[in-house]
């Protein structure tokens, strides 16, 4: 008898018998395992980050949001920048001896009805008497006094001399009236210095702008 070895299977025969041999097929494999599988191995360290992938295709437009509501109308004013404005007029030598009236004026453009006025008179100013009396010099605006908030003005007072004192001594002494004045509308103004009574006073002897130079100044101011 022999024996012969396939893939997969085995085959016997015998040299007495028939010559056709008689074959066996078997599972090696499953019957006879060539290895023995190991222990598991432990886990393997972290790979490299892979690269960036490529952008992806931009969505689809989203749909149209609700209406809003109707907003106001807001009306912005834009004013424009302040700027100077000012005017002087000056007189040499005015010599008015007058008591009472209008000693000199000056023509003012005034741009804003909601600015200031701020005048100023300067000149010698004088008053004599033998008794007691007041003087008042003061500035109109248009013919009126200012009533934003108060007169301009300055008074000079002389009291009744003595019989020691020349109560009629003879000083002419710079002097000026000064002042702000509100309420005055834009456009021509006539500022005027008038010289005039005190309240409850006699009249003196008065004198305005002798042998020096008198000068109004007018000047807008923004409140």
């Amino acid at each position: 008898m022999s024996l012969c070895f396939g893939p997969g299977h085995i085959c016997f025969s015998s040299l007495h018998s028939s010559p056709s041999a008689v074959c066996f097929f078997v599972r090696l494999v499953d019957e006879f395992p060539s290895c023995v599988q190991g222990p598991a191995g432990g886990p393997g360290r972290e790979g490299n980050p892979g690269t960036n992938g490529i952008p992806g295709t931009p969505g689809i437009p989203g749909r149209d949001g609700l209406k809003g509501e109707k907003g106001e109308c807001v009306n912005e004013i834009f004013e424009e920048p302040w700027r100077p404005n000012y005017k002087q007029c000056a007189w040499s030598s005015l010599n008015y001896g007058i008591d009472l009236g209008k000693i000199a004026d000056c023509t003012f453009t005034k741009l804003r009805s909601d600015s200031s006025l701020r005048v100023l008179f300067s000149g010698s100013l004088r008053l004599k008497c033998k008794n007691a009396c007041c003087q008042r010099w003061y500035f109109t605006f248009n013919g009126a006094e200012c009533t934003g908030p108060l007169p301009v003005e300055s008074i000079i007072y002389l009291d009744q001399g003595s019989p020691e004192l020349n109560s009629t001594i003879n000083i002419h002494r710079t002097s000026s009236v000064e002042g702000l004045c509100d309420g005055v509308k834009a456009g021509l103004v006539d500022v005027a210095v008038w010289v005039g009574t005190c309240s409850d006073y006699p009249r003196g002897d008065a004198s305005t702008g002798w042998n020096s130079v008198s000068r109004i100044i007018v000047e807008e101011l923004p409140k």
